[in-house]
């Protein structure tokens, strides 16, 4: 099962929306004694219209530093809105590190399209070697990518994906966010089989690549079935506050809805905390089929328990393709336009699919994050 899921990733990936970003955790009140789930964090994916197809095959090089020498990374981060930012946040750091022979500048922007892009600058002012970007909005970047690029700083679109003239940034790499929301879908497909579905939508951070890349791949599945209504789509800024009310706000408009799908998992915590104090039911035993996203460590343990449905990974382990990329760089090779980060998806127990993982206490034991 795993293979096939693998498989259809890549396979999409090659054809479909270059994309990147995640994010969960926080527990709903409801949660299981065991589980003590982490502070918010945050998601994200690619634009519709950026391709890795239309990424140009030409890559960028960078001159070897000297033997020893200390190479300085700036890091601008989207924020702190989910468990999986947190994460990813802290795999960069780790990383980048001075033992590994780095000197790191991380700046968490707090979802500031305007801060990071002043951050951007900062860097190129401090001649950092390298900038990684984790782009808060996908549109809006030419001129600070200019920027860089006359400086001859080689820059990383990493995570989610920008709507710019990829020569004027080194590479990219994250997972396809049009894939994951795909495999939500088609997973949906198999699960129901034929049945009914009215489907209600929290989605992510509004213009985040993550947002986009999702809901366009879960609507393409939406498309071939036509008996499932989406009855609403709302953003719920991958924040649990921001999904309890939203789930809040639908729970008042609908009363026939049996599938809720929400763009990462803390939204996911924040939709349970609303149907517990309305006494809807969820998951395997309940009325109502959740599915999420970013298959953090808390957001599997309530797969395991059966809570959520189905959960669809977004690795945030994305520090190690970096330094790959600047390892190649620092060589004086060239690197590839785009980076795929593989993911997953899991599925409660007692379920099978050939789209999706059944979790297990083995499963959820080794996942570092």
């Amino acid at each position: 099962m795993k293979k096939k899921l693998v498989g259809a990733l890549m396979c999409v990936a090659m054809t479909a929306t270059m994309l990147a970003g995640c994010g969960n955790s926080s527990e709903p009140t409801a949660a299981p004694a065991e589980t003590t789930p982490a502070a918010p964090a945050e998601t994200q994916a690619a634009p519709a219209e950026t391709t890795p197809a239309e990424v140009p095959a030409e890559t960028q090089t960078a001159e070897p530093a000297a033997s020893g020498e200390v190479i300085t990374v700036g890091f601008a981060q989207v924020g702190h809105e989910s468990d999986w930012r947190a994460a990813n946040t802290k795999n960069y750091q780790d990383t980048f590190s001075a033992e590994n022979g780095y000197e790191l500048s991380f700046v968490d922007c707090d979802n500031d399209h305007a801060v990071q892009i002043e951050t951007v600058r900062g860097f190129i002012e401090q001649e950092l070697d390298y900038i990684c970007i984790a782009p808060i909005q996908s549109a809006g970047w030419d001129t600070v990518l200019q920027e860089a690029q006359d400086a001859g700083i080689p820059v990383l679109i990493v995570d989610r994906a920008v709507d710019a003239d990829p020569s004027l940034y080194t590479t990219a790499l994250g997972c396809d966010m049009v894939a994951e929301g795909e495999a939500a879908g088609n997973w949906l497909a198999e699960y129901l089989n034929g049945e009914d579905a009215n489907i209600l939508v929290i989605e992510g951070s509004v213009g985040a690549s993550a947002t986009l890349g999702r809901t366009e791949g879960f609507n393409n599945i939406v498309a071939q079935n036509s008996n499932w209504t989406v009855l609403d789509s709302q953003s719920g800024d991958f924040t649990q506050a921001g999904g309890q009310e939203v789930m809040e706000s639908f729970i008042k408009s609908y009363s026939d809805f049996n599938v809720v799908v929400c763009q990462n998992d803390n939204e996911a915590y924040g939709a349970m905390d609303a149907m517990d104090a309305a006494g809807i039911t969820y998951g395997v035993d309940g009325d109502v089929i959740i599915i999420s996203f970013d298959a953090t460590h808390d957001g599997l343990q309530y797969t395991l328990d059966g809570k959520i449905t189905c959960n669809v990974e977004c690795n945030p382990l994305q520090a190690g393709f970096a330094e790959g990329v600047i390892k190649k760089l620092e060589a004086g090779e060239t690197v590839d336009a785009w980076t795929l980060v593989e993911d997953e998806a899991f599925v409660a127990p007692g379920i099978t699919s050939d789209y999706a993982v059944t979790m297990s206490q083995e499963v959820l034991d080794g996942r570092a994050y």
